[in-house]
């Protein structure tokens, strides 16, 4: 990562080994890589430190090779050692995880920061300093989060929209027939788990949630 303003949300997958029940963990990020997605978070928070670096190096070399940043998921130090500070590796946070601020301090300037935020006045008090983009939700409810919030739905993330100018991707319950309302209502991108890692076919999977994006993108700007 050698610039933050390139950071593509449109496609964001996030996972962890537990979401992978169809393929491996590195064969669904192989898969999803070939069919388009465009950014990789791995979240394993009960791991071992010495077990997720190994998994996060394992993937290293196939995100560098398509280009998509890898981004870690609220295990600060181990996204140092991966490199962060070099930009090797992204972050992201949520409320309850140690603050934004913090974190870029950490980490310095050069990786790419995200945080979760579900109302309009979280996103307010997001440091903009700080912060590249903002996860928005859960949009819809799911099951791939232990204790997740209730859904705020496609209004939400429009609510939220209202009062950032940080770039929104929507989280939480995705599919590709839901995409389309969710950038609708103003998200640069999608970060699904199970619909690309619950499909037979991980690429063809993330193709067509990137057409999905894509296309609804297009009819947002003709709006």
């Amino acid at each position: 990562m050698s610039a933050r303003q390139t950071l593509d949300l449109s496609v964001y997958l996030v996972l962890g080994r537990s979401d992978c029940r169809r393929h491996g963990l590195e064969e669904v990020v192989a898969r999803a890589l070939a069919g388009g997605a465009t950014l990789v978070q791995l979240r394993e928070k009960e791991l071992p430190a010495h077990d997720y670096l190994e998994l996060a190096r394992s993937l290293l070399p196939l995100l560098e090779k398509a280009g998509v940043p890898l981004m870690i998921n609220d295990r600060v130090e181990e996204a140092v050692v991966l490199g962060a500070a070099e930009g090797k590796v992204g972050l992201h946070v949520g409320q309850g995880d140690q603050p934004a601020l913090e974190v870029r301090a950490r980490v310095g300037h050069r990786p790419f920061l995200g945080l979760s935020v579900r109302r309009p006045e979280e996103a307010m008090a997001a440091p903009v300093e700080a912060v590249d983009h903002l996860g928005v939700g859960p949009v819809y409810a799911t099951t791939t989060k232990a204790n997740a919030a209730a859904p705020i739905g496609p209004a939400g993330v429009a609510a939220v929209r209202a009062v950032t100018a940080l770039p929104l991707v929507g989280i939480g319950g995705i599919t590709i027939d839901r995409a389309p309302e969710v950038i609708a209502a103003g998200a640069q991108g999608v970060a699904v788990v199970s619909a690309i890692t619950g499909s037979d076919d991980p690429e063809a999977a993330t193709a067509r949630l990137a057409r999905a994006v894509a296309d609804s993108k297009r009819l947002r700007r003709r709006s």
